[in-house]
């Protein structure tokens, strides 16, 4: 059946753990100015409103009783919970929660009284938040260089894999002095945000006509489409019927998310900079 309509499609999500990415983050450059509290950006401790001096002393004294198990960035351990992520910390305000964990322990789960003052517990509260902040606003990290990979590892991988689809000569010349390395690598890695990914479809009805444009949506039971004169069609799935095709310039980028490794990542990376 062939119908118009509106859809409105809203997902919540809530994750409970983080998932692997395939890149690495670039290591922090130390000739830029930071806060001294673990490599936490000045912007993060501005954004949290929290007292720098305070987060400076609760830096040092989660890295003293803390860190052993939790990590260093409160990131988690064997046995020890992730802190960055951790619904009591998220919740958390002005120590209410957090305050009577450190101070209490949780022995029951191996968390030993800690024997901290007050003043120590509070500074680790305000470490804590800023590292909350810094985690949920990621516009306040600092990346650095990326290039850390074999320009010449990355051409071979380059011709071996890519040069299929893609020319230095043609549609990547001066890729180089175009985009600066990191910005180049989020480009090649994940081309185009799959929000905004035009995926070309073609829906066949049992009769035979078919409706052909870029894909809208598409799930089990629905099918969206908007045609070459923008109008919008939408379909009901039953199973296979009606028959969709989907054709999606960019899937081999996606095929090879699975496949890169960490030093194709780079070694290709350093490769594409150098083409100016």
């Amino acid at each position: 059946m062939h119908s118009f309509g509106k859809r409105v499609v809203k997902t919540c999500l809530v994750f409970l753990t983080v998932l692997p990415v395939a890149a690495q983050e670039p290591a922090v450059d130390s000739s830029k100015p930071r806060a001294q509290t673990n490599s936490i950006s000045h912007a993060a401790l501005a954004g949290s409103k929290q007292d720098p001096a305070a987060v400076e002393r609760g830096g040092k004294t989660f890295a003293t009783y803390c860190a052993g198990c939790h990590g260093v960035g409160a990131k988690g351990g064997p046995g020890a919970p992730d802190l960055i992520r951790s619904v009591l910390v998220l919740d958390d305000e002005k120590g209410i929660l957090i305050s009577p964990v450190i101070r209490e322990g949780r022995p029951d789960k191996g968390m030993p009284r800690l024997g901290l003052t007050e003043g120590q517990i509070s500074d680790v509260v305000a470490w804590l938040h800023v590292r909350t902040y810094e985690a949920d606003h990621r516009n306040t990290y600092q990346f650095q260089n990326v290039v850390t990979g074999d320009a010449r590892k990355g051409e071979v991988y380059f011709k071996s894999t890519c040069a299929g689809c893609h020319s230095v000569e043609k549609d990547l010349a001066g890729i180089g002095k175009k985009y600066d390395a990191l910005s180049l690598q989020s480009r090649w890695l994940q081309p185009e945000n799959s929000r905004h990914r035009k995926r070309n479809v073609t829906v066949t009805l049992p009769s035979g006509q078919t409706f052909t444009g870029t894909l809208d949506y598409i799930d089990d039971f629905h099918v969206l489409l908007r045609d070459a004169k923008g109008e919008f069609h939408s379909f009901t799935r039953h199973g296979s019927t009606p028959t969709v095709s989907i054709s999606d310039p960019l899937q081999a980028h996606t095929d090879l998310l699975s496949k890169y490794t960490d030093s194709d990542i780079h070694n290709l990376t350093a490769y594409l900079v150098t083409i100016k």
